[in-house]
């Protein structure tokens, strides 16, 4: 018998020959006495050089006959055994499970893959392809669609995301206006489009609501006229009623019919794409109800946003057209790279910015991410933003949100101003992280959390009462930053935009002036709104809504930023003669300084605070409002924000929700210097009940079954016998169940007495119960590791080979088994948290 660490093993009558390549590969073969096994390195990889050493290794141990036998049964079309005698040595057994199911190899929920084994199935799969071209036209357009199946997989996911995109912006928009009034002559349009759509630009104007003759306001519906006590008295009753309604609805169609439609979905999708499976969370029902939900509480004015669902959605899309292609719907790592491209898609459609998409899916969500990815990733984002740029939702020309109109330069002089920003923004992403984890953590231990439908509630009708009163928090938060990072201009009349300018320069919007009493208000009252807002978003983000913390964050960095850049706009103004502000002042009426360019750069440190980017945060800021020249100044403020943020705790507000949530992820960014080894994170331990093992041929059915409804462990070593306790390989747990299954409905004379053989030599008894064998199941080349080995080795491998287990040896015998769940109680135990906070379900 041999084994091999990389593994050329027999799983499914589809999948004969697992083929695991590395650096080294290390082979153990061994005969049958295990302890004359020997062990043999190979630094060469390739496909002849792996097997003529193997053969030479085997050599005396008489196992060339069945590497050749192996070879042999592969290359024929139909994928079954020659002949099974070949395989059974002297015995006439035929193998129980001739056929495997396709259910074999699959993973149940709240399970994770290994991805080791899906990586060696579609290399071996591409191996057939490739060799099944030479057979003719029908099968070289077969091996066509296969190389091609990607590319066409994420296409569709680009066009899904692009339509689900440009529909949900232009239902959340009408939905926010309808809170105000509505279009009797066409109910369908938002006020920009009933307004627009009339018979006269003196009809049209949106300079004032009562301008527009075919919108009416809720006021004007009852029949009060006018700015008096009545109209505000109804226009407020009126907003309330809506905005309640509005995140009342989102809330109970989560409830019914798609419990994981609520939240952001950006921790849960990163801890998917690192291998864990969560079955429903990117079903078809989650994508109808996300994108539904979205539209109604970005609507109902609560502080939250839809651009980070709008990755969940893109990847619920991603999934649901992956079903398409057995090649990704077989294979959940392949799968996960239609994932990453279909999350650069989400991040793509929901600002306008492919390229920043892409590199958010490298940077922050991906776990697995080769260069072919990357490329689809590419293609997938593209596509996407040209369906969003199709059908406008954002009403104007540009394909981004906030697209800015000016250029002016800035100074060395500013980079303080920009730092101080970036500053805040690192203290607000500490400050919020902390503080709605806390809440999260009350919500969780508490009774609130077993009524989400009645904290919706008390959430809504709290910031809709608040934020009324107030323009700037009852304004959507996207038309907030909006309004932040543009330029004053002729055209404007706004508070923020009331200076005394002097009337005799060329032009008098460029520089800079003193302040009027507009925007001293405008400064009051976006200091409350800043307020109010860190404060509600705190308990908003987390509640059972789609939700995500994008815009307010944004919206919270463009205010710090506004209030920082309109201070620095008045010192310089007040302070002219300084030779500090030399640089900025050409003369005395001519200084510049863009308060909206600093709301840019704190809405990027107040981003960066929170979600801690770097370099993908600063690309989507570049493409989000096209600014090329405003590069430096945020790159400044995002590495201020990251490191003033990382000085407090390195966590951002999606792994601190993994954390909390109890989510299995291994964060490859994170170092373990810790020295311990693993033999102090093993199972069992001192005091547990001794290893759950099968033995390679003395196990019976029964034994098995007691097992198996016994145990919850997702698989079990084989060993030679409960004696000797010498490896032979593994099973999983799902594998054996339908084995045992399909044996006893297909198989007669199984009963429970029979034996199950996990070996080629069955014996034979006639006056006693028909065998079982099911070798076929048996991973033969598990990844095994000494007792010594130290545990920052055991953790690169679970974090770089993304492997579920791996069972402890000492000298050939089997000592423990080490699971992803252990690593991960490990680390927490050793960062002084609770080790039973890491949960799979």
């Amino acid at each position: 018998m041999w084994i091999m660490a990389g593994s050329l093993y027999p799983r499914t009558s589809r999948d004969l020959m697992d083929y695991r390549e590395t650096d080294a590969l290390v082979m153990d073969y061994s005969d049958s006495n295990p302890a004359q096994s020997r062990s043999l390195t190979v630094t060469n990889t390739d496909d002849e050089s792996l097997l003529n050493a193997m053969i030479d290794g085997m050599g005396t141990h008489g196992a060339q006959h069945d590497l050749n036998g192996y070879m042999h049964s592969f290359e024929q079309s139909d994928h079954h055994y020659e002949d099974a005698n070949d395989y059974t040595g002297a015995s006439n057994v035929m193998d129980t499970l001739e056929d495997l199911s396709l259910e074999f190899g699959k993973y149940d929920d709240f399970h994770t893959i290994d991805w080791l084994r899906d990586i060696a199935r579609d290399r071996m799969h591409h191996r057939q392809v490739v060799k099944k071209r030479q057979g003719g036209l029908w099968r070289r357009l077969k091996g066509a669609h296969d190389a091609w199946s990607g590319w066409v997989c994420v296409l569709l996911v680009g066009l899904a995301a692009g339509t689900c995109a440009g529909i949900v912006d232009i239902g959340t928009s009408w939905m926010s206006d309808l809170k105000e009034g509505v279009c009797l002559d066409a109910f369908w349009f938002n006020r920009e489009q009933c307004c627009w759509s009339g018979s006269s630009n003196n009809e049209t104007s949106l300079s004032e609501e009562t301008d527009c003759g075919q919108w009416h306001s809720w006021s004007r519906m009852f029949g009060v006229e006018g700015d008096g006590t009545g109209s505000y008295f109804i226009a407020y009753s009126m907003y309330i009623l809506w905005a309640v309604f509005f995140a009342m609805v989102a809330a109970l169609l989560v409830r019914m019919f798609a419990p994981y439609a609520c939240g952001s979905g950006v921790p849960e999708i990163k801890t998917i794409l690192s291998g864990f499976i969560i079955r429903g969370y990117l079903g078809k029902w989650t994508l109808l109800i996300k994108s539904l939900g979205m539209m109604l509480t970005v609507a109902s004015g609560l502080s939250l946003g839809y651009e980070a669902p709008f990755v969940h959605v893109a990847c619920c899309c991603g999934n649901i057209f992956s079903y398409l292609f057995p090649k990704y719907s077989r294979n959940e790592a392949k799968k996960r790279e239609i994932l990453s491209a279909a999350a650069a898609a989400g991040v793509s459609v929901a600002f306008g910015t492919p390229i920043g998409g892409v590199l958010f899916s490298l940077e922050e969500v991906s776990y697995y991410f080769p260069l072919k990815t990357l490329w689809r990733s590419f293609f997938c984002a593209l596509v996407a933003a040209f369906i969003l740029r199709s059908i406008k939702p954002f009403g104007n020309d540009y394909l981004v949100m906030f697209s800015i109109d000016y250029n002016e330069p800035w100074t060395l002089l500013e980079l303080i101003p920009f730092i101080l920003i970036g500053a805040l923004g690192g203290l607000f992403g500490v400050f919020f992280i902390k503080y709605n984890i806390k809440w999260c953590k009350f919500r969780k231990t508490s009774r609130l959390g077993k009524f989400p439908m009645f904290e919706v509630l008390g959430l809504v009708l709290i910031t809709s009462l608040l934020s009324y009163p107030n323009h700037y928090t009852r304004m959507n938060s996207s038309e907030l930053i909006r309004l932040l990072v543009s330029r004053c201009g002729p055209e404007d009349n706004s508070e923020l935009c009331d200076y005394n300018r002097n009337s005799d320069l060329s032009e008098p919007y460029k520089w800079s002036a003193l302040a009027g009493e507009g925007v001293g208000s405008a400064v009051w009252k976006l200091t409350l709104a800043l307020l109010f807002k860190m404060i509600i978003t705190i308990f908003t983000i987390g509640t059972k809504i789609p939700a995500g913390l994008f815009i307010p964050s944004m919206a919270i960095g463009s205010i710090i930023g506004r209030l920082v850049g309109i201070g620095m706009e008045q010192l310089v103004v007040n302070n002219v003669d300084s030779v500090f502000f030399s640089k900025i002042c050409e003369s005395q009426d001519k200084c510049i300084i863009t308060p909206g360019l600093y709301a840019m750069v704190g809405a990027a440190a107040a981003l960066g605070g929170v979600t801690r980017m770097t370099i993908s945060l600063v690309v989507i800021m570049f493409e989000l409002t096209g600014g090329l020249e405003y590069i430096v100044p945020m790159m400044v403020a995002v590495m201020t924000s990251k490191w003033v943020g990382d000085a407090f705790n390195r966590d951002s507000i999606y792994d601190a929700h993994i954390t909390l949530n109890g989510y299995p992820y291994l964060d490859h960014k994170e170092e373990f210097t810790h020295t311990t080894i693993a033999a102090d994170v093993m199972r069992p331990r001192r005091n547990d009940p001794p290893l759950a093992v099968i033995t390679q041929n003395s196990c019976t059915v029964e034994e098995a079954e007691n097992l198996l409804r016994n145990t919850e462990h997702n698989g079990f070593p084989v060993v030679v016998s409960r004696e000797s306790q010498y490896l032979v390989g593994f099973v999983l747990r799902r594998d054996l169940n339908l084995a045992i299954a399909n044996a006893c409905k297909t198989s007669d004379g199984v009963v429970s007495n029979s034996i199950i053989y996990l070996t080629e030599q069955v014996s034979c008894d006639p006056n006693g119960p028909a065998p079982l064998k099911l070798r076929k199941i048996l991973d033969l080349a598990p990844v095994t590791i000494t007792d010594q080995t130290p545990m920052e080795i055991v953790v690169e491998m679970f974090r770089k080979l993304g492997i579920r287990q791996t069972l402890v040896t000492h000298k050939g015998c089997l000592l423990g088994i080490i699971t992803k769940k252990d690593v991960l109680r490990h680390i927490a135990q050793l960062r002084n948290q609770d080790p039973e906070s890491i949960l799979f379900n």
